[in-house]
């Protein structure tokens, strides 16, 4: 007896779970000081729909964007400390034999006179040190893989990111597999932070690497001609100004999914205006046949999605 209670307290539970495909009248707001009650009957709202939760008003899709930007604040209060490697670039380029301590010396001797640049520059101009091993000893700092970028296959991963993230945090996404692994490169180092935003937001997985630093110039001319989903940049004077912000532009496109990360000092707010593919309730990721990138797949793709990135003073 006890299990046969058991497993009909988990289906009458799974029953009397609110489905987002039913209609408006079996819906429940997502907001929990909602008061509307009974009046959620004569209303055919069916949108918005932020992170699962359907908001019965303009309201409650306030209370709800509010509540997601409080979670994304929490913990992000004081900036992040400079990552500092434990053995420096240049002690790895000795140790693997790749310079020599008088080629070094003048290295950093020259960088501390000249005030900028990189050592790695420094022992490529002095020393004719080759680029592949400058990334190789960044590679092992870091403990990444060194990647490399083909343009015929970056179409789709430009595709799932605004530009403004790579402007602002010196990355380049690479490729996009069809068992749902993006790829992206950094030059000279690897933000963390960044890679799990991506995969919070996409729900893909993401695999960061280095790019040598011509192969990564490379990939930042085919930026300025690559497509990118539509985006809103928002400057709000406070936190309060920018949700509000969030709410008009979510309560004006009506998405079925909105989620919201934050990155650094960005806030980032990604709409889906469709279904996923596979006719989910929830909008996904779609890798299923875009193998080759296709024009047509990438301009269908993005005309479903729209992000908006907003900061505050």
């Amino acid at each position: 007896m006890p299990l046969l209670n058991k497993q009909l307290s988990a289906r009458d539970a799974a029953e009397a779970t609110p489905s987002r495909s039913a209609s408006a009248l079996f819906q429940v707001c997502v907001n929990r000081r909602c008061n509307t009650g009974w009046l959620h009957v004569w209303r055919s709202r069916t949108a918005p729909v932020v992170e699962g939760g359907w908001s019965c008003s303009p309201a409650c899709t306030r209370a709800r964007i509010a509540e997601l930007v409080h979670r994304e604040r929490e913990g992000h209060d004081q900036p992040a400390a400079l990552h500092r490697h434990r053995i420096p670039i240049g002690l790895v380029l000795l140790q693997e034999g790749w310079i020599t301590h008088d080629q070094l010396r003048r290295a950093l001797e020259a960088q501390r006179a000249g005030s900028a640049g990189r050592l790695g520059a420094w022992l490529m101009e002095q020393c004719g040190l080759e680029e592949r091993r400058v990334t190789q000893a960044l590679s092992i700092q870091w403990n990444c893989p060194i990647l490399t970028f083909d343009q015929e296959r970056a179409g789709v991963a430009f595709s799932l990111v605004p530009r403004i993230f790579l402007d602002t945090f010196g990355f380049v996404p690479l490729r996009l597999l069809t068992a749902g692994i993006l790829y992206i490169g950094f030059e000279d180092r690897i933000d963390h932070s960044l890679t799990l935003v991506i995969e919070r937001m996409t729900g893909l997985r993401v695999e960061a690497g280095l790019v040598s630093g011509s192969e990564f110039r490379r990939a930042r001319e085919s930026v300025l001609t690559a497509r990118f989903p539509r985006a809103r940049i928002i400057e709000a004077v406070n936190s309060e100004a920018m949700v509000d912000a969030l709410v008009r532009l979510v309560e004006r496109e009506k998405p079925v999914e909105a989620r919201i990360v934050r990155v650094h000092g960005f806030y980032w707010l990604r709409l889906w205006k469709a279904l996923g593919r596979s006719g989910a309730s929830l909008p996904t990721t779609a890798v299923d046949g875009i193998a080759d990138g296709s024009a047509d797949w990438i301009a269908n793709r993005m005309e479903d999605v729209i992000s908006s990135v907003a900061r505050f003073q």
